[in-house]
């Protein structure tokens, strides 16, 4: 049986630049701009007044809702016109008036995993890498060159520096400032931020199991809940849990953090 291909909609008003190329199933809504070097995956629907500017690519079935602008130039001094990008992948909601900027830097690109909801206001600055399965309430900014992993959760209005990473299934509150890394699993509250217990609800949702969960449990009590500065904490840890994939990404997150700079590991050392 052949599959009937879907059909491709766009509003008479809106402006689709010659050289787009747009996937089957398709649906531009009124007054929206897509400019030239723009390619929109089959199924992606996007609603009236959305502006997707040059450089920027959209995977399949993602819903674009009004007033977004995508791939608009980075708020970055060191922008020169050079030719950057934005790569959005498949599956993603992203609601009114969010603004997401393309790369600064020949040849780099501002990246946006799958199945991610972007609440209305949101911003995502240049040159940041968003991973799958992220949501982000109302209002919530994301300065430039920052890294957000898998299934991170962000309450509303929530302000995030340049250069910070965000570790997987951590969960953040509503109002806070967030100018340092913020490791895996945690739930973090504030301003200034502060660590306050273990994503356990988070962990068990992805299957992580129960005994892998108490071991981290354990760990982010060494961590943040007892005398031990950072060094003693991951001895101790080291000699008193079993391994696992799970632990160890969590102690090699920790130790980048002293790499870098300020609590931020992908910011460079100052001398």
């Amino acid at each position: 049986m052949v599959e009937k291909e879907m059909k491709t909609e766009i509003h008479p008003t809106a402006l689709v630049d010659s050289s787009a190329e747009i996937g089957s199933g398709v649906k531009i809504g009124p007054y929206s701009i897509i400019e030239g070097d723009v390619v929109i995956g089959d199924g992606t629907e996007i609603d009236g007044n959305v502006t997707i500017h040059t450089g920027t690519t959209i995977g399949k079935n993602c819903r674009i809702m009004t007033g977004a602008v995508l791939g608009g130039p980075p708020q970055d001094y060191k922008f020169k016109g050079e030719k950057t990008f934005l790569r959005i992948g498949d599956g993603n909601i992203i609601r009114e008036y969010v603004t997401i900027h393309r790369a600064s830097g020949e040849g780099e690109s501002t990246i946006i995993g799958d199945n991610n909801m972007l609440m209305a206001y949101c911003h995502i600055g240049h040159n940041c890498c968003l991973g799958s399965g992220i949501t982000m309430a109302n209002m919530v900014g994301i300065s430039g060159h920052t890294l957000v992993e898998d299934k991170v959760v962000f309450g509303g209005i929530v302000g995030v520096h340049q250069k910070v990473r965000i570790g997987k299934l951590a969960m953040i509150g509503g109002f806070s400032k967030v100018v340092q890394d913020v490791p895996p699993f945690a739930m973090a509250d504030g301003r200034p931020l502060k660590i306050y217990d273990l994503n356990v609800i988070g962990l068990r949702r992805n299957g992580v199991p129960a005994k892998i969960r108490a071991d981290l449990k354990h760990a982010y009590k060494l961590l943040y809940r007892s005398n031990l500065n950072v060094t003693q904490a991951l001895e101790a840890i080291e000699n008193e849990i079993e391994p696992s994939e799970e632990l160890q990404y969590l102690l090699d997150f920790i130790r980048n953090v002293r790499l870098g700079f300020g609590g931020r590991q992908l910011e460079t050392p100052r001398s």
